[in-house]
């Protein structure tokens, strides 16, 4: 019996193969797409050139602390969400930089993209694009799940949290974990036009001066965990573009990526279009950031800016970037749990109520706004387009 079934299996196999061979042959990489490459100057140009100014603000709703309570089913907040995209858009703001997480893929990844969907209903209402950041490197470096912490009061982002955060940063062996959220929500996305933008990774080898008990090497981690992110993301090839931005303060000279340390000049020579953070307290510093980077000859998005105790304000750098066609996206809207209208110095100073001079943000959780004047000037500028 044995044998006879044995005989039986051979004979079927032997007819399954010569069936396959008078069928038409598949060509060898039929189905399977070839991993995209870096855009040219070309492409990436004429795709700013098919924008409008891009002008907006850093957005997390005012009823969350972080990513995870931005997101997750239980605090996610549309109606919050509907009622300050409105005040951005009527700011004339037209695109906003929104952060995503890891551990919210791992959580419930079909819930979290309808939501992200929603998200995105709710700013195509109000014509707002967004650039989707997909991991982070700054504040707490060990993110958990479910209910959040309440707010440290008077302190700037006490509860924002890093993704992936050092558990699995720290270990390479582990960097495959975000390889099917990476390229899960960008392939959802690669084509949706209301997705102006990804910015992989925020901040790279930000080891948050000491505030928190970082992992060692981060830079060695980061860059590593950066090269996988562009690779994944070459995969999917979205048909909008990449990007990671430059961000250290001590302004280095932008302008020769050789003299640059190798995690500035792979976010430099790897991203479709070119975003950077502009803190600084001198606009003449902000200037020669955006003199240097044209030199590459392609977009220039700021992806953040905005600290008025420093005098870096609208006032001051809004028409600088309008006059030299770069995106505009400032730290914060509406006031709220983040606490970011207080300085990064509340780590170390006691603050005990509302500072004078607001950190970041615009308006107040009822739509009023911080200062009348400063609002005023926005319209100006982002109606005069």
């Amino acid at each position: 019996m044995h044998n006879e079934s044995f005989n039986i299996f051979q004979w079927l196999l032997l007819l399954f193969i010569a069936f396959s061979c008078n069928t038409k042959k598949a060509e060898p990489h039929q189905g399977l797409k070839e991993p995209g490459k870096r855009w040219s100057e070309e492409r990436a140009n004429q795709w700013y050139e098919q924008q409008p100014w891009l002008v907006g603000a850093n957005f997390n709703p005012s009823t969350a602390i972080n990513q995870l309570e931005f997101w997750q089913a239980e605090t996610f907040d549309p109606e919050t969400i509907d009622r300050e995209l409105s005040w951005s858009a009527s700011l004339g703001m037209n695109c906003h930089r929104v952060y995503l997480h890891n551990l919210l893929w791992n959580q419930d990844s079909i819930g979290f993209l309808q939501r992200i969907d929603q998200y995105l209903e709710i700013s195509e209402r109000y014509k707002l694009k967004t650039m989707l950041v997909l991991l982070d490197d700054v504040w707490d470096p060990y993110p958990r799940l479910g209910r959040q912490p309440d707010p440290k009061p008077h302190v700037h982002n006490s509860g924002w949290v890093q993704a992936p955060g050092a558990q699995i940063l720290g270990d390479s062996t582990r960097h495959h974990e975000l390889k099917g959220y990476v390229k899960g929500v960008l392939s959802h996305f690669a084509n949706d036009q209301r997705v102006i933008a990804w910015d992989l990774y925020n901040e790279p080898d930000n080891t948050n001066k000491k505030k928190y008990q970082d992992i060692e090497d981060k830079h060695l981690y980061s860059l590593a965990l950066l090269k996988k992110v562009f690779a994944w993301a070459r995969e999917i090839d979205p048909s909008q573009p990449l990007t990671a931005g430059l961000w250290k303060p001590d302004h280095e000279n932008w302008a020769y990526a050789d003299s640059l340390q190798f995690l500035e000049r792979f976010m430099l020579l790897n991203s479709d279009v070119i975003s950077f953070h502009a803190y600084d307290e001198d606009p003449a510093v902000v200037s020669k950031k955006i003199n240097d980077l044209k030199t590459y000859n392609r977009p220039l998005l700021c992806t953040e800016y905005l600290a008025r105790g420093v005098n870096n304000t609208f006032e001051n750098l809004l028409p600088l970037f309008k006059e030299n066609e770069v995106a505009a996206i400032n730290w914060g809207l509406v006031a709220g749990k983040t606490n970011t209208m207080y300085p990064w110095s509340s780590w170390r100073e006691t603050f005990t109520a509302e500072p004078e001079l607001w950190h970041h943000d615009i308006l107040r959780k009822d739509g009023t706004p911080f200062k009348q004047e400063e609002v005023d000037f926005i319209k100006q500028v982002t109606h005069s387009n």
